[in-house]
Formats: C-alpha cells, sequence, structure tokens
C-alpha cells in the first residue's frame, strides 16, 4: 500500500467521523456514485421500476477491491452534474464532458464504451454521416443527450425535423409506420427492441462511438491518488463480462 494511498484511507476515516449532520451519519464516510436515470445500455429495469444501469455491478466490484463503502442514487441528468460540481456526489461513470473539467477528474482510460447509432427501414436512404440527416424527420428518444451529435441535431440551420418520444418502442414503431424517416438511439436498447419486434427492412449504422470514463470529484480527499488506484483497480477487473452480468 503507497503512502499516498493510506493518506486517502485516512482522509476518508476522519469524513466518517466529521458528520455534518445526522440525517447523513450512517452514511457520511460513503462515496456516491451518481448515475442518470435514463440509461444507454438496455431497456430492462431494476425492482423499483428504474432504468436498470450495469454500471452499478462495475461500481460494486471497483469499490469491494478498494475497500470502500459507497451507494449509488439515480438523478436527471441536470441534477446529476449538479451533484457532481458541488460535491454531494464524488464518483460517476460517465462520457468526458467539458462541463465537469473544472471540478472532476476523469480516467485515462475508459471503463465501458457504446454506440450511438442510426436507423432506417424501408426505402429510405442509408446514412453514413451526421451529415446526412440535415433536412430529415428524425425520432429521438427523451432524456439522451446523443453527445457529441447534439449541437449538429439542434442547429436551425440544418434543418432537421425532430420529434421526441419517451420510449425506445415508441420511436420504432413510429419508424415502422414511416412516420420518421431515422431513428437515433443507442446500441443496446435498440437491439433489445429490435429483438423483440422485429422491423424486416431496418437497417443501421454507427454515427458515433463514446467512451465512459471513471469520473471523480477533485473535492474528494486525496483525489488523485484514489483516482490512481480505482484506475489501476479498473484495468484488472473482467469490465465488459461484468456489464453483461457475469461475475
Amino acid at each position: 500500500m503507497t503512502v499516498a494511498w493510506r493518506r486517502t484511507l485516512a482522509a476518508l476515516a476522519l469524513l466518517a467521523a466529521a458528520v455534518a449532520s445526522p440525517v447523513r451519519s450512517a452514511t457520511a464516510a460513503d462515496i456516491e456514485y451518481a448515475y442518470p436515470d435514463q440509461s444507454v445500455w438496455t431497456t430492462a429495469v431494476d425492482s423499483q421500476g428504474r432504468p436498470a444501469n450495469p454500471l452499478l455491478r462495475v461500481a460494486a466490484a471497483l469499490f469491494a477491491e478498494a475497500g470502500l463503502a459507497w451507494h449509488g442514487t439515480s438523478y436527471p441528468a441536470a441534477r446529476m452534474f449538479s451533484a457532481l460540481r458541488n460535491g454531494s456526489a464524488q464518483f460517476s461513470m460517465l462520457v468526458k464532458a467539458p462541463a465537469l473539467e473544472a471540478c472532476c477528474l476523469f480516467s485515462r482510460l475508459p471503463v465501458a464504451s457504446t454506440e450511438v447509432r442510426v436507423y432506417w427501414a424501408g426505402d429510405t436512404p442509408p446514412v453514413r454521416r451526421k451529415e446526412d440527416l440535415a433536412g430529415q424527420r428524425v425520432i429521438l428518444i427523451h432524456g439522451y443527450s446523443y453527445g457529441d451529435l447534439a449541437g449538429f441535431l439542434t442547429d436551425e440551420a440544418n434543418a432537421i425535423a425532430r420529434t421526441t418520444v419517451n420510449h425506445h418502442q415508441a420511436a420504432f414503431a413510429m419508424l415502422a409506420r414511416d412516420r420518421g424517416s431515422y431513428v437515433l438511439d443507442y446500441a443496446g436498447p435498440a437491439s433489445e427492441v429490435l429483438a423483440a419486434q422485429p422491423i424486416p427492412s431496418a437497417g443501421y449504422a454507427v454515427l458515433a462511438r463514446l467512451d465512459v470514463h471513471l469520473v471523480l470529484t477533485r473535492s474528494t480527499p486525496d483525489a488523485e491518488a484514489l483516482m490512481a488506484h480505482l484506475e489501476e483497480i479498473a484495468q484488472r477487473l473482467d469490465k465488459e463480462r461484468i456489464i453483461r452480468g457475469g461475475r
């Protein structure tokens, strides 16, 4: 165990003792993992009806190996970013976001990745790059930012007729009925929907591959040493197997 890591454990122990509010006394030493309440991985929900997040399993393995107490809390995207900025949450796993660079550290290497895909059906011309969506009818899923594609999609100069729906199933039902020309969705949820409700003529292309990194607030005691330790553990974990549900 390195000297820096001993200091980190000591600082976290002091954090547990220095409880500012009795309401938080049971979890004051916990690291809070803030994650979005809209899953980019699956359409499945947990026992409480919330979108499933397989990265919770990665967090469980990561913090078990590190010997740190933690808990996960789901937030709408804006509240999640706010919690990380003000330090009420200390940890997440997200695509690198410029809005968090001042308050957070990001791991050097990703721990997972996903694809943003564009789908079409029937005689609709295939799309190979985002510029092909200009002037088209595009169906989007509520709650997704779509990473770097967001600016292009909302730029009025591109004349994209956007329709936003609440559920993945609704998006592909609209596509099948030609109520939109293209659907933008993440690989996991889209694949599940099309497996359950196939559209024989459907095709897709990958518009973006998004890498997911460990995120740790700079206000966490000995944040740099802790991040280095978590990164070292993460590199040893079989993350793909854990995300799929393996042990």
